[in-house]
């Protein structure tokens, strides 16, 4: 396993690899050394193997090095809500999502922060770590955290480097997101359920349906198929897209989703055999959004 090389003076963590001096919350994530989270509780609205009968332990990091034009979470991620705790805290919050049930610990938006989650994770844990990123992780940073976690949820957001520099001011994004989902698939091996169907290792990639996007999720989907052997991942196509932040200037973010685009999409996935889920027009609602209100920190 690699050696996770960071330097809080001089971070190089995520993609940008900005050089930023954490211990003064500079740099594209705006974020310290320290974690600092937003909110810790149960999520019964992930992907059913990861949500279960009892609901997936999410913990939500602040700050973010992608800052996608539309994102829900913006008033965490690009508005930077949240506390600063200690890393033994954070470990204290596993296990008390861990008592009330929680099937996984599922760290949302953890990549500025993988020097922090290596730390917390030293000792294992007795429940799986899902990995929740937005796809946009270093190959070099996933592999020093091997072993360490059991579960990668990433998105795969963008095909293309026009829509990814557009969205995200990101034009590497679908070359790193590609290779970051190879290094998580090399690490976890094909999906494994246990006997009530939760998921215990393995991949579950999403894809979040844009506007005027339906090309793009057909060409992730064919990727993951010619990527990918049969049942090897999990695929999550979402529908759950709803104008949201600076998409009002980003047209044709700044509409909801048609249902012909949903259908479609819908369509295509079933007729390429994918394992996985899709997402009813009913997740298209502000109510799915969490309340970031530092519950459980």
């Amino acid at each position: 396993m690699t050696t996770l090389s960071y330097d809080p003076t001089h971070c190089t963590l995520c993609p940008r690899r900005c050089g930023a001096d954490r211990t003064q919350a500079k740099g594209r994530c705006r974020m310290p050394d320290a974690p600092v989270v937003a909110r810790a509780a149960l999520h019964h609205w992930e992907e059913p193997p990861l949500s279960g009968t009892q609901g997936a332990g999410t913990v939500f990091f602040s700050g973010c090095s992608l800052g996608c034009v539309f994102c829900q979470n913006d008033s965490i991620s690009q508005n930077d809500f949240g506390k600063a705790i200690s890393v033994a805290r954070l470990r204290e919050i596993f296990f008390e999502l861990i008592a009330a049930g929680a099937h996984n610990i599922d760290l949302v938006n953890p990549t500025h922060y993988a020097h922090v989650v290596a730390q917390a994770l030293e000792d294992p844990l007795p429940v799986p770590v899902v990995w929740n990123s937005g796809g946009y992780d270093r190959v070099e940073t996933l592999a020093a955290l091997e072993g360490k976690i059991q579960i990668y949820l990433p998105d795969y957001k963008y095909t293309d480097p026009d829509t990814a520099r557009r969205y995200a001011g990101a034009a590497d994004y679908p070359e790193t997101a590609r290779a970051a989902i190879r290094e998580m698939v090399r690490q976890t091996g094909p999906y494994q359920l246990d006997e009530n169907g939760i998921l215990t290792r393995g991949v579950i990639l999403r894809h979040l349906l844009l506007p005027g996007g339906l090309n793009q999720a057909k060409e992730v989907m064919d990727w993951v198929a010619e990527t990918f052997p049969p049942h090897t991942i999990l695929f999550s196509l979402m529908s759950q897209y709803t104008p949201w932040g600076k998409a009002a200037d980003s047209p044709p973010l700044d509409r909801r989703l048609r249902k012909s685009e949903i259908r479609a999409a819908e369509a295509y996935f079933t007729n390429l055999g994918l394992d996985g889920f899709t997402q009813g027009v009913e997740a298209a609602q502000a109510e799915y959004i969490p309340t970031f209100d530092l519950t459980g920190v």
